[in-house]
Formats: structure tokens, sequence, C-alpha cells
């Protein structure tokens, strides 16, 4: 059994994982960790702080807020702890915190914990590199109306993916607007759409000429995240200290 501490525990997908967990068999949630410490559970303590957690742990699932995360990896480094954070939005210093880090304990990131949409970004960066010379590549991402950051962490996973894959020739547009002028070849476009309660689209488009490839994933609820996330627990377990990838768990399988 898996004793796992979920780090931002009353937020939405803080929940989804805590019931994922529960429905898993092969995890047992000791301990939660959010800032609304006083809404309590019966079923796990909750603390404001990580170092402040009493129960033995196995491994800590982050998906809180991105100012959260010094915090986060300098308790989990003290406590000698893995730490799987899905949360996006990191910030050039809190990137920075999260390579120091990795030098002490196993830290495994990601921007999208979906296995599915890990397994789109393997299939674009094949597409661009067949494709890049004769196509257009354009990034559409979709999300509900409360999300903070845009475009997502995962546009720019794909995004980076794509560039890295063709020797980062590549600069990205955000969007068009009639200033824009005409299209570069050099460019990558990204653009992002907010409304409703849609959880997350992201499409891949090559326009060439008389034909067009569209890769796309769409998630259809917060679960496959929690799942995922899961997924990296198991995999960070034992593992050296360094930074983990979806790449390095996808390789693995």
């Amino acid at each position: 059994m898996i004793r796992l501490i979920v780090h931002g525990c009353n937020r939405k997908m803080g929940k989804n994982v805590v019931s994922a967990a529960r429905n898993n068999g092969g995890f047992e949630v000791v301990a939660g960790v959010d800032k609304l410490a006083s809404a309590s559970r019966e079923d796990f303590p909750i603390y404001s702080r990580l170092i402040e957690v009493k129960e033995k742990a196995d491994v800590v699932i982050d998906f809180s807020h991105h100012t959260a995360i010094p915090d986060l990896l300098e308790d989990a480094t003290h406590m000698k702890i893995p730490v799987v954070i899905a949360t996006t939005g990191l910030n050039e210093a809190e990137h920075h915190v999260v390579i120091e880090k990795s030098n002490y304990i196993p830290i495994f990131m990601s921007a999208n914990m979906s296995l599915g949409i890990n397994l789109l970004i393997k299939l674009v960066v094949q597409a661009a590199q067949v494709l890049y010379k004769s196509s257009d590549i354009e990034i559409v991402e979709k999300h509900h109306n409360q999300k903070l950051d845009a475009p997502s962490g995962t546009a720019f996973m794909i995004a980076n993916a794509i560039n890295q894959a063709l020797s980062n020739t590549l600069h990205f547009t955000y969007g068009r607007s009639p200033q824009s002028g005409k299209r570069e070849k050099s460019e990558l476009g990204i653009h992002a759409i907010r409304g409703g309660t849609i959880v997350g689209e992201h499409e891949v488009i090559f326009a060439g000429p008389d034909e067009i490839l569209e890769i796309k994933h769409i998630a259809q609820s917060r679960a496959i995240f929690a799942q995922g996330a899961l997924k990296a627990a198991e995999f960070i377990i034992g593992k050296q200290p360094g930074l983990y990838s979806m790449k390095d768990l996808l390789e693995k399988g």
C-alpha cells in the first residue's frame, strides 16, 4: 500500500486525486496539505504546510498553486520524500527551485498528467519532423472560463517539444490580430480559448498544400489527470534524486 500525501487537497484536482486514490486500492491518503487547513475531513488530517505532517508517507502529489512550490520542495527535501508536481504556471524562479531541489530528491513534473496527451506529443513530434517543410503548424487549446494561465502549460509542452524536434527554428506567435500581417514560415501559432466548463482540449494542425493533418486530444473529465498522477507517484517511488517526466514513465512502460 502506497502512503500518499495530497498537497492542495481541498482544490478541485486535489479532491479528484483523493477520490482516485480511494478507488485505486493500492493507495492510502494519510494526510492532506492545504492553505484551507480548517476545512477538515474525517478520513485524514489536513495541515497548512508539508513540514507539519506527522504521518509517515511514501510520496506527495501536488495539485496546488505555483506560488506554493518553493515551500513544498523545501519541506520535501528536509523530509526526504519524492514529489509529483502537477501544478502549472510556474515562473522562472519557481522552475529554478524545482531544478535545484531535484539534486536532493526525486521530482516528477508534468504540465499535463494525462497519458493520452503525452502520447499526442510523441505523435506530433513525428509529424513535425516529416511535415514541417511543407506545412504550417498551429496549436489550439480550449479550457473552462476559470482557468487563469493562457496559453495552457500543456500547449507550451506541445510547442516546446515540436520546436526542440526542429532544432529550435520556430518562434511562437500568440493569437492573431488585424495587425499580425502575413504568416511567416518560422511561426508556430498558439491560440487559447476560454469558455464554459471545458475540461481541456488540445489540437495541433499541420496545414500543408492541399491537405491538412489534425491531431487532437479531448479531456472529458479531470479524473484522467488524477489517474496519471497516481501512475507518476508509483513510478517515482524509489528513484534516485533527479527530475523526471511523463517521457520517462512512457519509455518505462
